[in-house]
């Protein structure tokens, strides 16, 4: 027996050691078995959520590999919410603050157990940062399997994912097609389980982890019904006993190089602007110095060398796999990278991406020829606050645009104004008390930003909001505006009329009032009563940061 394993660290002379093995027994463990490092299969896998429908067989898988090289297996089970489950209800508050209770439940179930090194499974938005937070905390050896990208949808030529239900509600709405078009098209835009095949969190979040080294190569380009996830699941449960035996731990691969070469990843590949409160979260369980100036200063000097939708909607995730995948991203943008970084394959950067391939120069460009000299995140300053946005996915006519405030003080408000016509082009909508701690939970402002760009709207109205987007959100649509406007931030005494100006390249978000008058409204300003006042979403609102902190909790 390997004294040095956590998980056999107890001695024979006290009683606990005899417990623990009783209660191994108890489930019909061996003495042989209770010889084997002790190894965690941590599964977001449930039946409510599509990317974790399937995990439960790539959960199969891995524990093939840990037991094949010599490991004994256990797998438990992690809450995993979805954020299309919750829209439209106020499960839709509970998204963002499930980041937190992954990471604390996944760090309970390690250290109370003393296991030796983990495998991670999970797909979707708040669950694979809440996998990374986690794996930070414990350090062990540790690799995350992500569970892939659902299939594309198919209507009559046009090639779906979860984002189409926005037009074709709208063409419904509009008279377009019957509400029975409507249903098949319901019934057609997720053939199969996995992640939402656009560029939205989930699968920004999956390359993320691939280019922090904590995934296996090509784990993000598979689609999640693909076999070679399960060969690849497999293969992490050996490749984590490798690292086990070799002492390679988490903080050993995600060094801040690793760090880095994730933002920069997510800038070149136009990731979801959630990331903006992931990787700030991220960095401070790992301790780096990190804000979004930093991200701001990254994105400037990081093209945009691959665009899927929303930046560009000819495109989706099977593109993205079928171009050779994130390590043919990263041996396109190779040269802005640290490739001496160690990866979850055992080696290092540089030395998988000899292996790698770009199979299609117009989904993965070369540095030279982008989509964009610039990466997909710009950061807006002025005397609003401090707010982010997806510039890529932004019209360039709407780069600068300059109107009138049109005040809501909750999106379903918003909604009802765009779905009776009653936004005017030009307008600059407003929804606020939508923040970490106004909100709270600071759900997505999604069915406002999908309903102005199916209606057109995305060339004359802006959105602006102290709430967050879907990654799959496209449009002039500038979020997380710090500080929020429960705490007092500018945007709580907006009012109708007044005038916003807006300049992404100049990276301005001001409206157009003095500071004296700005300074008056603020004297008078009175905080709402909070929406919740019990249970978990009244602890996240009163200990949240701030959304340019990463909305962690103090």
């Amino acid at each position: 027996m390997d004294s040095n394993l956590r998980s056999k660290g107890l001695s024979p002379d006290v009683p606990q050691y005899y417990i623990r093995r009783a209660l191994f027994k108890s489930m019909g463990y061996t003495d042989r078995d209770l010889e084997k490092p002790l190894v965690a299969i941590a599964n977001t896998w449930n039946e409510i959520l599509p990317g974790s429908y399937h995990l439960d067989r790539i959960a199969q898988a891995v524990k093939r590999g840990i037991q094949e090289a010599g490991g004994l297996a256990t797998i438990f089970n992690v809450m995993a919410p979805c954020d299309g489950q919750g829209a439209g209800n106020v499960g839709f508050k509970y998204l963002l603050p499930s980041r937190e209770l992954v990471a604390s439940s996944v760090e309970m179930m390690i250290e109370h157990a003393s296991y030796d090194a983990a495998v991670m499974i999970g797909t979707c938005d708040k669950i694979i940062p809440g996998l990374i937070i986690a794996a930070a905390r414990c350090n062990l050896p540790t690799v995350l399997v992500t569970g892939g990208w659902m299939p594309v949808g198919h209507y009559k030529g046009d090639r779906l994912d979860i984002s189409s239900m926005g037009k074709y509600f709208v063409m419904h709405k509009q008279g377009k097609i019957t509400r029975e078009e409507l249903n098949v098209v319901e019934s057609l835009a997720c053939p199969g389980p996995g992640a939402c095949c656009v560029m939205g969190t989930a699968n920004s979040m999956g390359i993320a982890a691939e280019a922090f080294g904590l995934s296996l190569p090509g784990n993000s380009g598979l689609c999640a019904t693909d076999a070679a996830l399960e060969r690849l699941a497999e293969e992490a449960g050996r490749k984590v006993l490798e690292h086990l035996q070799n002492n390679l731990r988490v903080r050993d691969i995600m060094n801040q190089a690793a760090f880095h070469n994730g933002v920069k990843v997510a800038c070149a590949t136009s990731g979801s602007t959630n990331l903006a409160i992931h990787f700030p979260a991220i960095a401070h369980e790992l301790g780096y110095p990190f804000t979004l100036d930093d991200f701001e200063r990254i994105s400037r000097q990081t093209p945009s060398i691959m665009e899927i939708k929303p930046s560009d909607p000819a495109y989706l995730m099977d593109d993205f796999g079928r171009a050779g995948g994130l390590q043919a991203v990263m041996k396109s943008m190779e040269s802005l990278l640290d490739t001496s970084v160690m990866t979850a394959s055992g080696q290092t950067l540089r030395e998988n991406l000899k292996q790698a391939e770009i199979r299609d120069t117009q989904v993965i460009r070369p540095l030279h020829n982008p989509r964009n000299k610039e990466g997909g995140f710009a950061i807006l300053k002025g005397n609003l606050g401090i707010s982010v946005v997806k510039q890529t996915a932004v019209r360039p006519e709407m780069h600068n645009h300059r109107g009138p405030a049109r005040v809501f003080e909750q999106e379903e408000d918003c909604i009802e104004a765009l779905l009776t016509g009653k936004v005017k082009p030009g307008e600059i909508l407003v929804i606020r008390y939508e923040g970490p701690r106004g909100g709270p939970g600071m759900r997505e402002m999604v069915m406002a930003t999908y309903l102005i760009v199916e209606m057109e709207l995305d060339r004359s109205v802006a959105l602006v909001t102290d709430g967050r987007f879907s990654g799959t959100s496209g449009g002039p649509c500038i979020g997380h505006l710090a500080p929020e406007a429960m705490v007092g931030g500018p945007i709580a005494i907006l009012r109708d009329g007044d005038v916003i100006d807006i300049d992404i390249p100049g990276r301005r978000l001001n409206v157009e009032l003095s500071a004296e008058e700005i300074n008056r409204r603020t004297a008078t300003w009175k905080p709402p009563q909070p929406k919740v006042t019990h249970g978990w979403l009244a602890h996240f609102a009163n200990h949240a940061t701030s959304a340019d902190k990463g909305a962690y909790l103090e």
